[in-house]
């Protein structure tokens, strides 16, 4: 395995970059709390790690080199993020004036949304990922050693440092839960994110293989 501090060095710098991950787990930690923040993050970990296992099976490779294929996941992934946009605006026009209280935040996170499925489909149903690891991962490995073995262990490194930062992410949005609890908050931020997401979505739409 070759540079592997500058490999750690170089992932950190990507995960910190926004998404629309990140965007789903700042809706719903939130707008639902956060254990449902925490369980968008769980989500999301688990797609990078299925990311990984998919690319050392080879699958990755298979569905970047078809066109077809990679349309098809791509559009899946641009339809669901303009979805979750939708549906984050027009829940806008459902909120009650003043605070959520805790069992109004319970009820709506375990009986509505699954913010579990929300971050693992955002980012599994997103071609770029698949993308990222190919491209990616392959210029850290030495190719004289055991390449599959080297391969999932950075793919596994770049999950853990994922679920480290999402995690500690979604704990420092509820250290200011008081003020996210205000329904104006909830209110704009929801507002944001769903412009977000729509955003991402047809960026995606457009997104091509090469």
């Amino acid at each position: 395995m070759e540079n592997y501090s500058l490999y750690l060095i170089m992932s950190v710098l990507l995960i910190l970059l926004p998404g629309p991950d990140t965007a789903v787990a700042t809706k719903n930690t939130i707008a639902y709390g956060k254990i449902e923040g925490l369980k968008s993050s769980l989500g999301t970990v688990s797609a990078i790690l299925t990311h990984t296992l998919a690319a050392v099976a080879g699958i990755s490779a298979i569905i970047v080199k078809s066109a077809v294929l990679f349309s098809v996941l791509k559009y899946i992934g641009a339809l669901y993020l303009i979805y979750l946009g939708i549906k984050s605006l027009w829940s806008l026009t459902k909120r009650h004036s003043g605070f959520l209280d805790e069992k109004e935040i319970n009820k709506t996170g375990s009986k509505k949304v699954n913010c579990f499925r929300q971050g693992f489909l955002t980012n599994l149903l997103n071609p770029k990922i698949a993308v990222f690891f190919l491209t990616f991962l392959p210029q850290f490995v030495d190719a004289s050693g055991h390449v599959i073995g080297q391969f999932l262990f950075l793919g596994i490194t770049y999950t853990v440092l994922a679920a480290i930062w999402y995690f500690l992410y979604v704990l420092l949005i509820n250290q200011i839960y008081v003020f996210m609890k205000k329904t104006s908050t909830q209110r704009a931020i929801e507002g944001i994110t769903g412009v977000v997401l729509i955003g991402f979505g047809i960026r995606l739409a457009f997104e091509k293989v090469h």
